[in-house]
């Protein structure tokens, strides 16, 4: 592409502090939690501000999230990137393990799965990522996830296992 060609573009967002909603989740369950981020009581993490991520959703068990893909979000091949959907999949099972959780309680995702079935375009328009929690025992929770568009074409699918765990107490102030 000619030099005079390029057109520049950016992305600017904005996000709070990250503390306030580790400081909650350690107080109160996974379930209320999320629905307090979802109400705009407790901030989303920063990560979801980034990529536009938006909390739809969540029950015992399950966890939805929707993304307006943009232009920003594309691989080279001029589509979504991989990662940006697998980072969308990989946060709706990880918070349908989540919302099962007792306050005090986290987890950390050990394995994710992802099946990339259809390409997601800006032209798509919004896509629906819905987590559902398949097995918790005591050390290690499964879920599983998928993405589809307002079509209800299914984009993505995948699965995760998580490892459960006691959230760290916070350092004791010097």
């Amino acid at each position: 592409m000619d030099e005079d060609q390029k057109t520049e573009r950016s992305h600017t967002f904005t996000w709070e502090d990250p503390e306030e909603a580790l400081q909650a989740g350690r107080k109160i369950s996974g379930s209320e939690l999320f629905e307090k981020m979802r109400l705009g009581e407790v901030p989303q993490p920063p990560y979801a501000k980034l990529l536009g991520l938006e909390v739809f959703d969540s029950g015992s068990g399950e966890f939805s999230m929707t993304l307006v893909p943009r232009e920003f979000h594309y691989n080279p091949m001029g589509c979504v990137h991989g990662g940006i959907l697998s980072t969308l999949l990989d946060s709706v099972m990880s918070a349908a393990v989540h919302t099962a959780l007792p306050s005090g309680s986290g987890y950390l995702t050990v394995s994710i799965n992802i099946t990339f079935l259809k390409a997601v375009y800006e032209h798509t328009g919004e896509v629906m990522a819905t987590g559902k929690l398949i097995s918790l025992r005591r050390q290690i929770a499964t879920a599983e996830g998928r993405i589809v568009d307002m079509q209800g074409n299914v984009c993505a699918t995948g699965t995760a296992i998580c490892m459960l765990s006691e959230r760290p107490r916070p350092k004791p102030a010097n």
